[in-house]
């Protein structure tokens, strides 16, 4: 199943999950909305660790502004699509998985087909519409849906599991307000990494999901806490589905 650079490459983690756990994540598939500043690490640690097929879709180019967070992106890279620029580095640095890389608007008249047969799917959204979106895809396909979001120096990431957990209307009923928010580059890459690190533990069947448990990041005082979130049986998005199993963390 592994040609002898793969073997090399994932020498250090198969240490942990052996070559069985290798195997799950090269078979999976992950789709990721979107490749600026929580899409780049996400994808970059999913790519490295050798998750087999990464759909990352993004409508937008590069621009001047976004260096100091998307750290897919070059100086080089300003005004080409970010897809192209996306595709170029999550080759170079795995030139073993496929990487989707599709430059396209994610609506409600696209988002099941581009979704297609993924494993789950990633939000690297900033804004709650198109999250909103992803969830109710993720609803109707019944697979999980990796929440995160940041602004300055603060963020937060959950792990949705439909039918398990409280979905992202449960927890966020009404969107935010949508604004330019100021962000400090470390941000998206401490909340993109757990994000790809519950992928990870998702794919491999391992660890303690943060599912029924939204964490939250305070950069300014490097202080973490989480806080329990439930189901909500009137929500509009996921209130007519049973629960079917016992969150992850209480398995055992």
């Amino acid at each position: 199943m592994f040609s002898q650079r793969e073997l090399d490459r994932y020498k250090r983690q198969m240490m942990l999950f052996g070559g069985e756990g290798q195997e799950r994540l090269k078979k999976a598939h992950i789709f990721i909305a979107g490749a600026g500043g929580l899409g780049s690490p996400i994808s970059i640690y999913l790519a490295v660790a050798g998750v087999g097929t990464i759909t990352i879709v993004d409508m937008d180019v590069v621009d001047q502004t976004n260096l100091n967070r998307q750290i897919l992106h070059f100086d080089r890279d300003v005004g080409k699509k970010k897809t192209a620029s996306a595709e170029e580095k999550l080759q170079a640095l795995n030139p073993d998985i496929t990487v989707n890389a599709i430059d396209v608007k994610i609506e409600e008249s696209n988002a099941v087909k581009l979704i297609g047969k993924a494993n789950g799917i990633v939000d690297a959204m900033d804004n709650y519409p198109t999250r909103y979106l992803l969830n109710d895809v993720a609803i109707a396909k019944k697979i999980p849906l990796f929440h995160g979001g940041i602004r300055g120096f603060y963020g937060q990431a959950t792990t949705i599991l439909p039918g398990t957990t409280p979905c992202l209307k449960c927890i966020f009923p009404k969107a935010p307000p949508k604004e330019v928010f100021p962000v400090v580059g470390v941000t998206p890459g401490i909340i993109g990494t757990i994000q790809a690190n519950e992928v990870i533990k998702y794919l491999l069947g391992s660890g303690d999901l943060l599912a029924g448990r939204l964490f939250i990041w305070d950069g300014r005082e490097a202080h973490a806490e989480e806080i329990c979130v439930e189901r909500n049986p009137a929500c509009e998005a996921c209130g007519s589905l049973r629960t079917t199993k016992k969150p992850a963390r209480e398995e055992k």
